[in-house]
């Protein structure tokens, strides 16, 4: 008789359970449809945004001397922030300025600042024809921002935290990235096998940085590294050049797990709306339209490889015909004419 009633409670428990499997799918189909706004998106003409490692002593210096609207958002930064950001940008310690805590704030500021520019000096009706953002890593957070998803103060507030985070993660554990030149993206890959096989998989090295044919950005245990720089100079690889790069720690692998869990808390508080034009998310190449969803991918950002490569190839295969990098350096102008040297990209130098 137990038994008998244990089965029955099973089963009961079964049928109670079932009517949860259509509500569960017709959410995620909700969540499908919301996601789906720019699955057609069909580009023109782009702003793009640089990452860590664009910044300079010096910048943004002429830019506020020109335009009031960007001196305003560094002021506004200097609240947030609780220290002089412009002082730092225009003088400097480079020491300062090249920290993952103070650049990751700087350049975001900085583009932001340069789109006021553009604002001023060329009018609104430029701002209004771009149909498409996207930003090399931390310039996720300004091609958001610019494209309304979220307000200045909100994502200046994230990226501090991502930075600080960032920061912390890799003062946790030793670890870097190198930048392996020469190799297409299937050897890079072998490349990596081959040094973590070396070192073990617990120090293990993976490509982080998908950016153009024949530069790859590799990013692991300090050990992984140094096999990586190497190897690449074996017979079986012929890498032309490896350089190791001036970060903090392997950023876009699990190193940056804390950062992740940090950032995630952060953004399930944060205001963020959907986007009034495609951006271009780092993690799968697509634009997404969700809030839920662009949270998700932010966080997850940390700890995956940048597809920056096959965002542009997709642009540019969908039509993309004009495109502006905005902010400092000239870093995305290069890899843009690395893959299509016809493609127009024009400087708006922070």
């Amino acid at each position: 008789m137990q038994a008998q009633l244990r089965t029955v409670s099973r089963c009961g428990a079964f049928k109670a359970q079932r009517p949860q499997a259509p509500r569960r799918l017709a959410t995620l189909r909700a969540q499908a449809s919301a996601d789906a706004r720019f699955a057609d998106y069909k580009p023109t003409t782009a702003f793009f945004f640089p990452g860590q490692g664009a910044q300079s002593v010096g910048m943004a210096k002429d830019l506020v001397a020109e335009c009031p609207a960007a001196k305003e958002l560094f002021d506004k930064a200097a609240d947030i922030l609780g220290y002089d950001l412009l002082k730092v940008c225009v003088e400097g310690p480079k020491e300062k300025l090249d920290t993952t805590a103070v650049s990751q704030p700087a350049i975001y500021v900085a583009s932001l600042a340069a789109v006021e520019k553009l604002r001023a000096t060329e009018g609104q009706a430029l701002l209004d024809s771009v149909d498409v953002a996207a930003g090399l890593s931390l310039g996720e957070y300004t091609a958001l921002a610019f494209a309304g998803a979220m307000s200045f103060e909100d994502g200046l507030k994230l990226v501090k935290l991502r930075g600080e985070s960032m920061q912390a993660a890799a003062d946790a554990a030793r670890s870097g990235m190198v930048s392996v030149i020469g190799l297409d993206k299937e050897k890079v890959a072998a490349l990596c096998e081959a040094a973590t096989a070396e070192v073990g998989a617990d120090k293990a090295i993976q490509i982080a940085n998908f950016l153009c044919p024949g530069n790859y950005a590799v990013s692991g245990s300090i050990e992984g590294c140094e096999a990586v720089e190497r190897l690449g100079k074996d017979p079986a690889f012929k890498a032309r050049m490896t350089v190791r790069l001036a970060v903090a720690g392997a950023f876009h692998t699990q190193y940056m797990a804390p950062a992740a869990a940090k950032l995630q808390e952060a953004l399930n508080n944060t205001a963020i709306s959907t986007p009034r034009i495609p951006v271009i998310s780092n993690v799968d190449a697509q634009p997404h339209s969700d809030p839920a969803v662009i949270k998700e991918i932010l966080a997850k950002q940390l700890t995956s490889p940048v597809q920056w490569e096959t965002s542009l190839q997709t642009l540019l295969g969908k039509g993309l015909s004009k495109s502006y990098e905005v902010g400092p350096g000239k870093v995305i102008a290069g890899i843009m004419k690395r893959i299509d040297k016809k493609a127009e990209i024009t400087n708006v130098i922070a």
